[in-house]
Formats: C-alpha cells, sequence, structure tokens
C-alpha cells in the first residue's frame, strides 16, 4: 500500500500507542544507543538564543529540499547509498589524505559499493556500509577504489552500540565529525509510521566552531552569525502539517520531534536521506514549499552528560557510564562506575557488547564494574562495556574501549654530548618507541624533558662532579623503562689561583686569603690546617697558631673542588712580631 494512501488517524494510533518508544534499528543492531543524541526528542528544549539570527543567515525563505529519492540524477542515486553487510564480510585496506584524523581500518566496503551520485561523481562520494552482525559502522569521504584498496580523503569507524564520540577536533567522514548513516532518512522507517531521529542537513556557510555532538568544523569564518556545526533545528511546532502527504507528514513530525543535526556545508536546508526506489518523488518534491522560516534553531547543551559521549538525559530513568571512552592495553583492567538519573535505586547488571559479564573474547567485567581486556586484541578492537537497569526495552549506559597492544617500550640508542662537563646541560637522546610524556633521568633522577618526536627526546640538567659512568634512561607515561646508557663527567678546563701568594702573619693575627674558583684549602696538606700550623676555614680566612711552627714557613694548598687534580699554592711566614 502507497504511503500517501496510509490514513492520517491510523499514523496518530500508531505513535501514539508507543509502539515505537525505542531506537531506531537496521537488521538486529540498534543504529546508535536509545539515549542517544541523535535518538533524543528535543520538541520541549528551549530555542536557542541565537535562532533568528542563524535563520536569516542560513535563509528564511529558501526552500526545505529533500536530497533523497527514487531513482538517479547525473547518473547517480539520489541521495546517500549504504549497504548492509553481514560479518563475514572481507574487510579492505584504505590510505587517506587525513590520515591523522582518520581511523585506520580495515573498512568492511567492497570496492563495488555504491558511491554517492555515481561512479564518476566529482563531489563527496561517500561510501558506506553497516556491518549488522557486528554492529559496526564504516564510512569513507571522498571514496575511490583501487585495485584492491580503497583511497578516501578521511574515513571513520563507529560501533552502534556506543554513544562514544570521535576524538575532539576530529573529522570523520562528514565535515561535522559526526556519522553520517544515522541522520538519514530511510524509507523503511517511514514505511514504520516513524523516524526516531535527528535527521542530517546542510547550509551554505559555516562557524569556524563545533557544538556538541559535534567534533571539527570546517570553516574560517568567526563572525557569530554564521551557526556551528553540530547546531540543533526544528521544525517550529506551530507548522501545519495536514495538507502534505501521508509519507511526508512522517517525515515533518520527526523535524518537530527530532530535528536536524547541522553536519556539513552545502546547499540551504537540504536534508540528507538514502535512495530507495520506493520514495514517491512528487510527494518529496512538496517539502519545497516549506521555507526557512518555519524552523527554529535549539539549544540542547543541557542535555549533554559528558563532552566525549553522545549520550543524552533523558526524561525518564537513563544510566551513564563514565569513563565514556578508554583505550587498555590487553589484560589491564579499568574501574567503570554507573549512575541511574531518576531511579538512583536501581541496581545495574555489567555486559560486554551484550554478553553478560563478558568473555575471553572481548574482555570479563565484574558485578562492581571492574573491566579486564582480554589477552589478545579483539577483532573489532573497540568494544563496548554496557550497565543496564531493568526495563523494557532495557535502558543502558555505554563506554567505548579500544584495545591495543602494549606500546614497545622506549630504548635508546646514543646520548650526546657523551661527555659532558660539570655544571648545566642540555643531552639529546636519540632511540626509538618514545611518547609524548616520556621522562629522561639522570641516575634515577627525573631532568627536564621535551619532547621532539618518537625518536628523539630532549632534556636538560646540571652535574656537580665528575663521574666515569652516569646511567642515562627513558621512562615513558606509565611503567615502561628503556635499557640505560652510561655517559661521563668531566671536569671543565680550569685552573686555580691563589692571591696572596706569599704572607707574613704575626702569632694568633688572620690574613684572608681568595681564589677564583670554588677550592678546599688546606694547610701542610692538612684540610681545614691544625694547631700546630695555623686552621683556615671554608672561606679563606687563615688564623696563625699561637707558637711560631719549626719551620716557620708553611704551605697553604687551594684544591679545586670540580677536579681535585687542579690547585694553587701560597706560602705563609709565621712570626712572632
Amino acid at each position: 500500500m502507497s504511503l500517501s494512501l496510509i490514513r492520517p488517524s491510523l499514523l496518530a494510533l500508531l505513535i501514539s500507542s508507543g509502539i515505537y518508544a525505542q531506537a531506531p534499528s537496521i537488521g538486529a543492531c540498534t543504529i546508535l544507543p536509545a539515549d542517544n543524541i541523535w535518538n533524543t526528542p528535543v520538541d520541549t528544549m528551549p530555542v536557542s538564543a541565537n535562532s533568528a539570527t542563524y535563520i536569516t543567515t542560513i535563509g528564511p525563505a529558501a526552500p526545505v529540499h529533500a536530497d533523497f529519492g527514487s531513482g538517479t540524477w547525473n547518473g547517480g542515486p539520489i541521495g546517500i547509498p549504504f549497504l548492509k553487510l553481514p560479518g563475514t564480510q572481507p574487510k579492505l585496506t584504505a590510505t587517506f589524505l587525513y590520515w591523522d584524523e582518520s581511523d585506520p581500518g580495515p573498512y568492511a566496503i567492497p570496492l563495488t559499493a555504491p558511491i554517492e551520485g555515481g561512479s564518476s561523481s566529482t563531489g563527496d562520494r561517500h561510501a558506506i556500509s553497516v556491518d549488522v552482525d557486528n554492529c559496526i559502522l564504516y564510512e569513507l569521504y571522498r571514496a575511490f577504489p583501487q585495485t584492491t584498496d580503497w583511497k578516501a580523503d578521511s574515513g571513520a569507524i563507529y560501533n552502534l552500540k556506543s554513544n562514544a564520540l570521535r576524538p575532539s577536533t576530529w573529522t570523520s567522514a562528514d565535515a561535522a565529525g559526526l556519522p553520517i548513516m544515522p541522520g538519514l532518512a530511510r524509507y523503511d522507517e517511514v514505511a514504520a509510521g516513524e523516524i526516531r531521529h535527528a535527521l542530517r542537513f546542510t547550509v551554505p556557510q559555516t562557524l569556524r566552531a563545533f557544538v556538541w555532538p559535534a567534533r571539527h568544523y570546517a570553516s574560517s569564518l568567526t563572525d557569530p552569525r554564521y551557526p556551528p556545526m553540530g547546531q540543533r533545528f526544528r521544525l517550529k511546532a506551530s507548522f501545519d502539517i495536514s495538507p502534505f502527504p501521508a509519507d511526508v507528514q512522517v517525515i515533518l513530525r520527526a523535524l518537530k520531534k527530532y530535528g536536524l543535526i547541522l553536519a556539513d556545508n552545502g546547499s540551504p536546508w537540504y536534508i540528507s536521506g538514502e535512495p530507495d526506489s520506493r520514495w514517491n518523488n512528487d510527494n518529496l518534491s512538496l517539502m519545497r514549499n516549506i521555507s526557512g522560516s518555519a524552523f527554529e534553531a535549539v539549544d540542547v547543551s543541557s542535555l549533554m552528560i559528558d563532552p566525549n559521549s553522545g549520550q543524552a538525559k533523558q526524561s525518564g530513568p537513563s544510566v551513564s557510564v563514565a569513563p565514556a571512552t578508554a583505550t587498555l592495553t590487553t589484560q589491564a583492567t579499568m574501574q567503570f562506575t554507573a549512575t541511574v538519573q531518576n531511579s538512583p535505586t536501581q541496581a545495574v547488571t555489567w555486559s560486554v557488547n551484550g554478553i553478560a559479564t563478558g568473555n575471553s573474547q572481548v574482555g570479563y567485567i565484574d558485578a562492581s564494574g571492574i573491566y579486564s581486556a582480554p589477552s589478545l586484541v579483539p577483532a573489532p578492537a573497540t568494544v563496548t562495556v554496557q550497565a543496564a537497569i531493568t526495563a523494557t526495552p532495557a535502558i543502558l549506559g555505554t563506554a567505548s574501549v579500544t584495545i591495543q597492544n602494549p606500546a614497545p617500550a622506549p630504548a635508546i640508542s646514543s646520548v650526546t654530548p657523551n661527555p659532558v662537563t660539570v655544571g648545566s646541560f642540555t643531552l639529546t637522546v636519540n632511540g626509538s618507541n618514545f611518547q609524548s610524556g616520556a621522562v629522561v633521568k639522570w641516575n634515577g633522577t627525573a631532568l627536564t624533558t621535551t619532547y621532539l618526536t618518537s625518536l628523539k627526546l630532549t632534556a636538560s640538567g646540571s652535574a656537580s662532579s665528575i663521574s666515569s659512568a652516569i646511567p642515562i634512561t627513558v621512562t615513558n607515561p606509565g611503567v615502561q623503562v628503556s635499557n640505560a646508557v652510561n655517559i661521563a663527567v668531566t671536569a671543565p678546563s680550569i685552573t686555580v689561583t691563589v692571591s696572596p701568594t706569599n704572607a707574613s702573619v704575626k702569632i694568633r693575627q688572620t690574613r684572608q686569603f681568595t681564589a677564583n674558583t670554588n677550592v678546599v684549602w688546606k694547610i701542610n696538606g692538612v684540610t681545614g690546617g691544625n694547631s700546630a700550623v695555623g686552621n683556615i676555614n671554608t672561606a679563606g680566612l687563615y688564623t696563625a697558631p699561637i707558637a711560631v711552627p719549626s719551620p716557620s714557613t708553611v704551605t697553604l694548598t687551594a684544591v679545586s673542588t670540580v677536579d681535585p687534580s687542579k690547585s694553587a699554592t701560597a706560602t705563609i711566614t709565621i712570626v712572632r712580631r
């Protein structure tokens, strides 16, 4: 039956019955958790203080455009296509222009995957697939299939069971650093009577900023009249949708309840969707009768629980897990905590990837929330720790944990200069596997260290005495310690002088001597002297004995404290009067 023939009263009944009050799904997977910000209604959230300015900037008279449909346009599908594939789909490597903000893969996207805009497209060329067995989303931007692998500008991989966001400032296959597929209008949802998530859309110009849940900007504009990436909008509640066909009404109800998330630069009010031969293009074209003035910007900041998580506060009970993201090495452990909002007396049960208490492949978690990583890196390497309270459907809080092999220990190949001289020095330490935050240690004492690359550090300090072998080591953040390389400490070139070089001192009287460097003072070879030959203090003040010694002349020696092989002498004659 055509959606345009479904009675509006029937659609209203389906929606009001609450049958669809759960996260959107694909196959056996939810498309992000039910409490993700994409899946959270914003129809009761406050209007943003900048709403009118944003609408004016985007275009209040510009029409809404359903950027999806049936058939083709310029040889390509109308919309952003994606594949639904089993977990057995072979994974392919990918190389990226923006490799430092891309997930390395491999990607379960076959080389025959449909490309947005068609194989000859010069546009965004998104290639997307969903592993519907393991609930993993793969997305490529400007994707070009090669003979055996992919070449793309950027790529992102998402665990659809997790609320984890990409690292802050990272792009994805989308300019806002967000996933694309969760924001597409899909025909199957409209046929079911309800879209239960926000939709992705574009505007011509954006601010050089992003707001939660976005992670990236794509603009040099700093005028605050431009909306930032991630800004939420919704169709005004007062907008009359009754003149539109039933299938379009489903979309418009979603725009009122869940709204739009600004995801990319493009044409104004262009809403993204999946191509499908069942779309009624004539009906979709009627959305052009809606202009930008029918929308308002929404402030969703109060829904944020953690800036690094897409989990949103809910009006009913909800569960949040902290930390929201973590990276652990194999066999490492971490304490997770769960907080239940609006039902704090409820206890939680823990699972990993939906498996109660986990298993040897994905790691274990005990009743207190202590997670133990597996002994081998799982595939995929990111697992989801879940805390659930009893409900129908279950209410979950999630955290994303990436498992990796322990990093190789740091290794020192050389230290320069070697030797160093007594006093202040700066060392260059060459080697491998140095990490940011690594510390160079001098005989176990930390030096002021600067990380340059994984192959080079510099460190500064001071040596107080000469030595034939001082061990130098590097400690990476944590407990990994390198091999030791010994360096020598030598004395600087020193010449000792004493003034005066000859003196006559009466018994019981004093005489001041000075040296040009730090020295140890001796009289007749005795440090500090004695009562028979006279005494000298560390400041060089000599005091003659109470009687003239025999012989009456003594020798004062000043010995360098840095290099005891260097010294100078003076002659002191003691007289009675």
